[in-house]
């Protein structure tokens, strides 16, 4: 499924000039009323607040755009705290010396002196660096949460377009032969037309009018292949044993039409690949809300490479399908042993 983050669209997770003029503007108004106390801010308030946060942005800077990125989401924990306490000392002292010495070259009609001793400036330090920080990787959590829901909404689409595929997974040329098994009973003018007519209309009922479904009754799915053996069974094969047999508990439902490909693979690739005596068991059965579903069928096996890959992926694509409607709520498995080819498929079918 990773290849689904590909279909979201990813927009850039930090904006950095929309976020930082929201924390500085922000920044700034908190600094500026806690730093005038409790009377209104005057015109070297606003000076003293400016220049502070000027000594602010370099550190909160360099914390969450290299030492966060670098160290702290690699796993450097130890790295990571560490610069993270030379830059606060670092820029601490640089704040200090600053309002010493270096603030009064470019205001020289105030005199200033910090408002802060030396250890309520690392504290405030300490307090910016710690929430800006926190910021950050909220910021980023955000992003991450709506990207995660973003790719699950992706994934859930490209799972609900494999399953449509699914339902509509009666091989067209079932359609197209339907048609001819039709045409050469009418030209016979057999009775049989009219059940076959009744059968494929089923059919193709039960596949048009649950194409949204999610599930099913088991009822209903076997109504649908009992239908599908009885149409099949129009087709003339000579000899041809076909056997269905289930026993199943009431009140179960199942996804519909996951087990008519099994069946309708059986059927292309057994009685019709010219084989002698050709047969179909079909056994159907629950026990615990557990499903067991067995095909046994005889076949002629085909030197064609093309026929081979076909058929495999045919069964890939089953499986694949298994996998996404019930995953690990199932057992699939293919044997192929003398000629006699046996899927067996178990589903939980519990929620």
């Amino acid at each position: 499924m990773q290849k689904n983050k590909s279909l979201i669209k990813r927009k850039k997770p930090h904006n950095i000039w929309v976020f930082n003029t929201l924390l500085w503007g922000c920044s700034f108004i908190i600094l500026l009323f806690l730093f005038s106390g409790n009377s209104s801010p005057s015109k070297i308030d606003y000076i003293y607040t400016s220049s502070f946060i000027f000594t602010l942005i370099i550190p909160v800077c360099i914390n969450i755009y290299w030492l966060l990125p670098t160290f702290l989401k690699k796993g450097k924990h130890l790295l990571f705290y560490v610069f993270i306490i030379v830059n606060l000392i670092l820029f601490a002292q640089i704040n200090m010396w600053f309002f010493d010495n270096l603030i009064n070259i470019f205001f020289n009609d105030y005199f200033f002196i910090s408002y802060h001793n030396s250890l309520e400036i690392y504290f405030i330090f300490f307090v910016f660096f710690l929430l800006t920080i926190l910021i950050k990787l909220a910021e980023e959590w955000s992003y991450l949460n709506q990207l995660e829901k973003e790719t699950l909404k992706a994934e859930k689409q490209q799972i609900q377009n494999q399953l449509s595929i699914l339902k509509a997974q009666i091989n067209p040329h079932f359609l197209f032969n339907s048609l001819n098994v039709l045409y050469a009973l009418a030209i016979d003018e057999k009775k049989e037309i009219t059940n076959a007519i009744l059968q494929l209309s089923d059919i193709l009922r039960y596949v048009i009018y649950n194409e949204k479904t999610d599930t099913i009754s088991l009822e209903k799915e076997i109504n649908l292949i009992k239908n599908y053996i009885n149409f099949e069974k129009n087709r003339h094969i000579k000899n041809a044993k076909i056997s269905f047999q289930h026993k199943v508990d009431k009140g179960l439902k199942i996804y519909p039409m996951l087990l008519l490909p099994l069946l309708e693979n059986s059927f292309k690739h057994g009685l019709k690949s010219d084989v002698k005596n050709p047969y179909i068991d079909v056994h159907l059965s629950t026990k615990n809300k557990k499903l067991e579903f067995i095909i046994a069928n005889n076949f002629k096996e085909i030197t064609n490479n093309v026929f081979k890959e076909k058929k495999g992926i045919g069964l890939q694509n089953i499986k694949e399908n298994l996998a996404i409607i019930y995953p690990e709520k199932h057992h699939f498995t293919i044997k192929n042993k003398e000629n006699i080819f046996t899927i067996h498929l178990t589903v939980d079918l519990e929620k």
